[in-house]
């Protein structure tokens, strides 16, 4: 079955008293991500913000996020906000609001979960980004940098700049690239294989609307973290990376729906 990504997901669905904000929203697919992007702070980044806002970065569901922006300035989305009036998140927060925005507006969209190469010259930074279809190709935007120059044009980022996971591993794979050079920015343990292979399955569950937090495990990912899988989990990796990167609906659809790969319930929410 097709996967129509310009209907809301389980976390990307918004509760019908949000929906008129939204639905205020230009139809723009920038704009929208524009509007994302002035309703999240990055509490990895920015310092000096109140007590509490850190833990909003556990926070899974677009309506949560967009129910505390709400709570604290009531305004149009697309009005500057301080950072006090933003949610706390991650790049991956910044992601899912753009997606959620633009499926809320019937554009196909979808967030990917891989490395980002312009933050760390010669290394590949644990990332997600938004995609959204214009009719004829998937154009990847950086919500979190739109605006700042860290490449020519965050809005339609350009071929390896950044990896999703399944696009890392094979590079790893083919022995083009260096596993030790993919990792978690600030996290000296969290570098490595066991990261591209984390980040090609959670890629794979975000292809499939579930958009995980960068820190959710589930089914062999603890192993595969401590060196405990074999070549039968690689082997599971290399298909990962072949559907995800041939835009095969069908078969993105049929692999992550095996025990190994499919979200557990109890982390959708």
């Amino acid at each position: 079955m097709r996967i129509d990504y310009a209907v809301p997901g389980r976390l990307t669905t918004f509760a019908d008293a949000q929906l008129g904000a939204v639905a205020a929203l230009p139809d723009d697919p920038i704009a929208l991500c524009r509007a994302a992007q002035g309703l999240v702070v990055d509490v990895n980044v920015v310092r000096g913000l109140p007590e509490g806002r850190f833990a909003e970065r556990d926070l899974r569901p677009a309506g949560s996020l967009l129910q505390i922006v709400l709570d604290r300035n009531a305004s149009s989305l697309d009005r500057p906000r301080s950072n006090e009036d933003r949610v706390g998140g991650t790049c991956r927060h910044f992601a899912v609001l753009s997606v959620a925005f633009l499926r809320a507006h019937r554009i196909a969209a979808r967030a990917r979960c891989g490395f980002a190469s312009y933050f760390r010259p010669g290394l590949f930074v644990d990332h997600w980004i938004a995609e959204y279809h214009d009719g004829d190709r998937w154009v990847r935007v950086d919500t979190e940098i739109l605006g700042l120059p860290f490449v020519d044009d965050p809005a339609d980022l350009r071929v390896g700049e950044v990896l999703p996971g399944g696009e890392a591993w094979m590079l790893c794979r083919a022995g083009t690239a260096d596993p030790a050079a993919f990792g978690v920015d600030g996290v000296d343990h969290a570098w490595g294989i066991g990261e591209v292979r984390g980040n090609a399955i959670r890629d794979l569950a975000a292809l499939n609307k579930c958009e995980m937090l960068p820190w959710d495990n589930w089914g062999r990912m603890d192993a595969s973290y401590q060196g405990a899988t074999g070549p039968e989990f690689d082997e599971l990796m290399d298909d990962i990376a072949s559907v995800t990167a041939r835009n095969d609906g069908v078969a993105v659809k049929a692999l992550y729906e095996t025990d190994d790969l499919a979200v557990p319930e109890a982390l959708l929410r």
